[in-house]
């Protein structure tokens, strides 16, 4: 598995896979086509279907068109074998192709081809299951954070506290922000009247309440454009930081322990990303949405003081209760039903913590089997149902 530095990415929304992915790979080009009259960028499969509504071609263009004018080609009826969002760059002079680079965006920010795998990040984690590092914890008498301080670098935690302050920064900006979205669906915000309505209400109310504002201030951070972390991605981003902003908020916990809660997390990222999918264009939104409430239960039943068995549970209990969920942005944007996914995903993963901290942590189904299936549900959706905006609420939602 990759380190967790590549899990964790700062950048801007809305979507890792649709605008930080090709934004990435336009800086890459355009450094070695510096001298380019002009550029063309043909875009595939899903990246096309839903890339105008997540800025793909606005995030291509910030980029190259600093050099030189830039065409944008959508072929959505395309889809490549190596995976759904595929990217042709092209380099021109005299209206001849110089250069040219196929790549892929492969979610999470990440892009990689057949033939260079490396850029998708060096594997510095020699275990890849859970089971196995269930294993190492029992023999090794430690637990899930700590495989993250023997495999990473000594710098780790310096990284976890750049991801946290980042996070915390996009929850204040969420909560202090009002207005409509970006996109044309005129989605008011609404986190900073969520967290105004939570002083209203007992603690059972209020404190829920609060939970839905720091996702929700994240996910509308993410959904206008601003800087957030991928966690798993972005169109997922709120669900882990408003799950461990919540808990930190009520029992005031010391800065280490939500940094391990960080590392643990990303375990768990890491190996639903390692062995299935977290792109939403491959596997659906169980591998964004889902994939993030498994990492915050597992975050949450850290900081709760359960054991590596019962970390697993609840990060096992969060993936399983997403499997089949379609990913099907209205007009292609991150909003509708993103933004109220987040909120529901940071409940219901507090849920799934408790519920492992009641047990002795003993299970039949595990999370390996949770994420294998994920992948094979994800792979047996239609393709309508895997972001490309064809299908589900997508479809029947009509824009008045």
């Amino acid at each position: 598995m990759e380190s967790l530095k590549v899990l964790y990415k700062v950048g801007h929304g809305p979507s890792s896979s649709h605008t930080m992915g090709p934004r990435k790979a336009a800086e890459i080009f355009l450094e070695k086509n510096k001298s380019a009259e002009s550029f063309r960028v043909t875009l595939y499969g899903s990246l096309a279907a839903t890339g105008k509504g997540h800025l793909t071609d606005a995030a291509i263009r910030e980029i190259l068109e600093k050099v030189a004018p830039t065409e944008i080609v959508w072929c959505p009826d395309i889809v490549k074998e190596f995976h759904t969002n595929g990217m042709l760059f092209e380099s021109l002079k005299d209206g001849e192709v110089c250069d040219s680079w196929e790549i892929y965006s492969i979610g999470g920010g990440v892009i990689a081809s057949p033939d260079m795998p490396q850029l998708a990040g060096e594997k510095i984690y020699p275990l890849t299951t859970a089971k196995e590092i269930l294993e190492w914890c029992e023999r090794e008498g430690k637990t899930i954070w700590e495989y993250v301080q023997d495999s990473e670098s000594e710098d780790i935690w310096d990284y976890l506290q750049y991801i946290w302050d980042s996070m915390c920064r996009t929850i204040d900006n969420g909560l202090n922000n009002d207005g409509v979205l970006p996109g044309g669906l005129k989605v008011a915000r609404k986190a900073s009247t969520y967290w105004v309505k939570s002083k209203e209400y007992g603690p059972a109310v209020g404190n829920r309440s609060c939970l839905y504002a720091y996702a929700l201030a994240v996910s509308e951070e993410n959904a206008s454009g601003g800087e957030v972390v991928t966690a798993p991605t972005c169109g997922s981003c709120g669900v882990l930081p408003a799950v461990i902003f919540h808990l930190a908020e009520i029992n005031d916990y010391r800065p280490i322990r939500i940094l391990r809660a960080l590392a643990t997390a990303g375990v768990f990222g890491n190996i639903a990303k390692t062995n299935a999918s977290i792109s939403g264009a491959e596997v659906g939104c169980q591998g964004e949405v889902g994939v993030a409430c498994a990492m915050a239960a597992a975050a949450a039943c850290q900081l709760m003081g359960g054991t590596p068995w019962q970390i697993e549970y609840a990060a096992e209990m969060a993936l399983e209760h997403f499997l089949g969920l379609t990913c099907d942005p209205v007009c292609g944007l991150v909003q509708i039903p993103c933004i109220e996914r987040n909120a529901v995903a940071a409940a219901r993963a507090i849920d799934a913590a408790t519920f492992a901290i009641l047990s002795d942590g003993k299970h039949r189904v595990t999370y390996d089997h949770v994420v294998a299936v994920m992948k094979e549900t994800g792979h047996n959706l239609p393709s309508l149902y895997r972001e490309t905006a064809e299908g589900g609420l997508a479809k029947h939602y009509k824009v008045e």
